[in-house]
Parts: C-alpha cells; structure tokens; sequence
C-alpha cells in the first residue's frame, strides 16, 4: 500500500513574536519580502507576495521598496537583483541553491549552443545569471506555452535546462528542440508505478502534475500546469480530492484557498516517500528576522553580467500575457 500524505492546519502561534519583528523591519527599512509557494508555511505567511517564478519576477520589476528581502532559491534572488540594480537584495540563506540551475554550467551551454548554429535560446528562469545571459528568451513553466507559439515554427530552439519540461512543452506546441539534460530532482523523483498505486487506492481523487514531471507520470494526470496554474484548478474544480504531483509547500496555499477539500502530496520512492525541495526549506522565519537585521546575506551581480542577463529577462516579460 501507498501511503499518500494529507495536508493539514498550520498552527502559526509560536512565529508571533517574529512576525511582529518582521512586520516592524518591513516599515523601518521600506522592505517587500518575497517567497516562493515551495517555502515554509510561517515564511508565507510573513511574506507580502507569495508565487510562482513569474509572479515574482514580475513582482520584483515593479515596486517602490528600497529593500527587496527574496525567500526562494538562489537564482530567484538573482534575477531580482537583475531587475533591480540599485536596490538592496536580500536573501535569508545564500546557500539555497537550485541543483537544477546547477546542472547547467556556462562553458558547457556555451559548447551546446555552439553545436546548433542558428537556433533562438529558450532558457527556463531556474537558471544562473551566466545562463540567461547566453539565452534569448527567459520563460517560467506559466508562460512558455505562451512564449514558445510566438516562434516562428521554422525557428530552431534550444531549450534548457529542464528536459522534463522542454519535453513537455515539445510535444504541447508539435515542435523540435534541442533539450539540454537537466531535472528538477524533486519532480524527476515521481514515479509512474507509485503514482498509479496512489491513484487505484484513491479513486476520487484527481491527479494534478507540474511539467517538470516525467512523460510516464504527466500521462496519467488529470491536470498538467505551473504552480500557478495548479492552484488556481484546485480553486476553480468540482473535485474535492487533489493528489499533487509537485513540491508540497503548495500544498499549503492550496489548503487555504479551498479549506474544504483534501490535498495529498504525490508518493515517490519508498526511500522517499515524498518529493520536497531541501533547498527552498533553508528558508527559515528565523533567518528571514536575521537577515533583514544584519542586512545580509546581500545578492551583487557584476554590472556586466547584470546587463547581458537582463535582455532575455525583460523579452520574456514582454512576451509574457499580462
């Protein structure tokens, strides 16, 4: 049997004290505190924004704070200080790093992208500033749907560096791109044996999956979106039992958005029984109150970086649906 995990009520009372502290330094320093869906529950709940990769990258854009304080990983950090030079950016922990953005080294990409003359770069956001600024076009898991049918169909892509999701995406549009090989561990972890025996001993409810999951799993779901999206089916269906094929911090806004339903995370792996990002936890309340009292850990980007990184971030937002 599969034991498939059930969101539950987050007792919020011994972060009090720290929300309170939080909310003081926010007023005091003209603060906006940013975090990710995959992020502790008491983080989103000190946050003034909570989204997905485009949410925040938008929101990071458009703002009148001098201090941007960005609980997520460490690209997500990046890209705001690529945004926004002349703010302070904060990080609660600079070793939250992405081990898919990782996967994808500059001197590699620069020798892939050499091997497909010609051909427009397509870069998913969960990538370094090196990356970006060897692409064409940055996009999110919301809007790369979007993106990508803007290309003219005789134009080559490369993609990178989620294979997962370039596949995906591949198959949605009827297009041919050049994959680089990289994953998000925690949605490559899905299984489709486990996620058809969580789906036999649950037949009410329906399976949702982010693109980053394997064909063999996204073949069986209900609903393939970004976070985002994945919400927002959540709020807007008639099912009333969700097993959620992404990271579980979601689970806690879906929770709360739609109180009366039931949402379970997705099995992996006996061994690992449930896919989480490690490095999205690093992000602690406690740390978040730390480093906005030290002001570090601070996010420079060389200027020359910065700029070159900058061109595939804004034609993303330009392309993007508002």
């Amino acid at each position: 049997m599969i034991r498939v995990a059930a969101s539950t009520s987050v007792d919020f009372s011994p972060y009090e004290e720290l929300f309170k502290r939080i909310s003081a330094l926010k007023k005091e320093m003209n603060a906006l505190v940013l975090a990710h869906y995959y992020t502790l529950p008491e983080v989103q709940q000190a946050a003034d924004i909570v989204g997905d990769s485009l949410a925040l990258a938008r929101a990071a854009e458009k703002n009148d704070a001098d201090v941007i304080v960005f609980a997520g990983v460490y690209f997500m950090a990046e890209t705001a200080k690529i945004l926004n030079p002349a703010k302070q950016v904060l990080m609660p922990d600079a070793f939250a790093g992405c081990p898919l953005a990782d996967s994808c080294p500059a001197d590699e990409f620069r020798r892939f992208k050499a091997q497909h003359p010609g051909a427009i770069v397509i870069t998913y956001i969960n990538s370094t500033a090196e990356i970006k600024a060897l692409s064409d076009i940055t996009c999110t898991s919301s809007n790369v749907e979007h993106i990508i049918r803007q290309i003219p169909p005789e134009q080559q892509i490369i993609f990178g560096p989620d294979r997962n999701l370039g596949a995906y995406i591949a198959k949605k549009c009827n297009r041919e791109m050049a994959l680089w090989q990289g994953y998000c561990y925690v949605h490559d972890d899905f299984s489709e044996e486990y996620m058809l025996i969580a789906c036999v001993e649950h037949p009410d409810a329906e399976l949702i999956a982010h693109p980053e999951c394997r064909d063999e799993v996204l073949r069986h779901a209900h609903f393939v979106g970004s976070t985002r999206a994945l919400l927002d089916y959540t709020v807007s269906s008639s099912v009333n039992k969700f097993i959620v094929a992404t990271e579980p911090g979601i689970l806690y806004e879906m929770q709360r958005l739609s109180p009366q339903k039931i949402f379970m995370m997705a099995p992996g792996e006996p061994d690992n029984p449930r896919g989480v990002c490690t490095q999205m936890k690093q992000n602690t309340l406690e740390k978040l109150y730390e480093c906005m009292v030290n002001r570090k850990p601070e996010i420079i980007v060389d200027e020359q970086l910065r700029c070159a990184a900058l061109v595939s971030i804004r034609r993303m937002l330009e392309m993007s649906p508002v």
